[in-house]
């Protein structure tokens, strides 16, 4: 099988290509650099630089192929999240590279589209949980989501199976934005928005890996991709601390989330997410079931990677 990967060298997609090329697939990768290109070499695939953003030679790197993955983002960092205009590129990418993707995968008769969203843009849902029946209500800035979900209900209706996968946040060891979380818990910080008592949906970084191979043989449609165990924010917060050995802090109350703008008001939503229809039809399972074990995990790995002090 040929599978062509868009986001080959983000946080998940590097963790995708060898799993796909350990299965026997022909993987061909993009990469946006000589290096980067280098890496995915290294793990088997076939690289290739392509600008999403043309068409023409988005439809002629994807022919040929009979699945293509779309992961491709560029979340912000830090600070950065809450500046004016962060988040445009991302939504040019879900907007105009994800239908420039599905349109390729449609020319080239492909059989399946996977399509990276966010869970996010789910609206708060207090203490109930959420599943896929629950329309998405994504703030302004995250708009561009219904864009990217798009692209892949068009290539259903094309014909072929169009794969939307709502993650949750990812939290891994290699992670930026996982980093600049664990650096401000252990100066006493708390950048959580949202209040103590909503609930917060995560993933481990192999496991959103690992279900993006799993949705290769699931029927097509929405599915949400998360931990078995969603926590309330205070809970989860007071865990990542003991894991660091430092005091929990104090999480700022649920109405300052309105002060930091749509960001704000998203990171904020109680989402307490339900993975059930994706375990079902695929069969996948998160090896690490929720930050009650991720976070020992995480804080294990970053001090033997040199994240943190040993």
């Amino acid at each position: 099988m040929k599978i062509f990967v868009a986001g080959a060298t983000g946080v998940v997609g590097r963790r995708v290509v060898p799993i796909l090329v350990d299965a026997g697939a022909e993987v061909t990768a993009v990469a946006r650099s000589r290096a980067k290109a280098a890496q995915l070499e290294r793990q088997g695939a076939t690289a290739v630089m392509v600008d999403l953003f043309d068409p023409a030679a988005v439809e002629e790197a994807v022919a040929g192929h009979h699945t293509v993955i779309n992961l491709t983002t560029s979340i912000p960092s830090g600070a950065r999240l809450l500046l004016p205009g962060a988040f445009r590129t991302n939504a040019r990418i879900r907007t105009e590279a994800s239908q420039n993707l599905a349109s390729a995968a449609i020319a080239a008769r492909a059989r399946r589209f996977v399509q990276e969203s966010f869970a996010l843009a789910y609206p708060d849902g207090g203490d109930d949980w959420i599943d896929e029946s629950v329309p998405i209500e994504p703030a302004s800035y995250l708009e561009s989501v219904r864009d990217a979900e798009s692209a892949a209900e068009e290539f259903t209706r094309s014909g072929g199976a169009g794969v939307v996968l709502r993650f949750s946040m990812f939290y891994g060891p290699d992670s930026a934005l996982t980093q600049d979380l664990v650096k401000a818990v252990s100066r006493g910080i708390a950048p959580i928005f949202g209040g103590s008592t909503g609930y917060m949906s995560s993933l481990w970084t192999d496991d959103a890996a690992s279900a993006v191979f799993s949705a290769l043989k699931v029927p097509a449609g929405y599915y949400n991709v998360t931990d078995n165990e969603p926590l309330r924010r205070g809970e989860a917060l007071g865990l990542l601390a003991a894991a660091l050995g430092k005091k929990t802090p104090r999480i700022a109350p649920r109405w300052l989330s309105r002060v930091a703008g749509s960001v704000g008001e998203t990171l904020g939503r109680s989402l307490r997410l339900s993975n059930a229809r994706f375990r079902q039809a695929s069969g996948w399972t998160p090896g690490v079931p929720s930050v009650r074990e991720g976070w020992k995990q995480l804080v294990s790995e970053m001090k033997s990677g040199g994240f943190l002090p040993a």
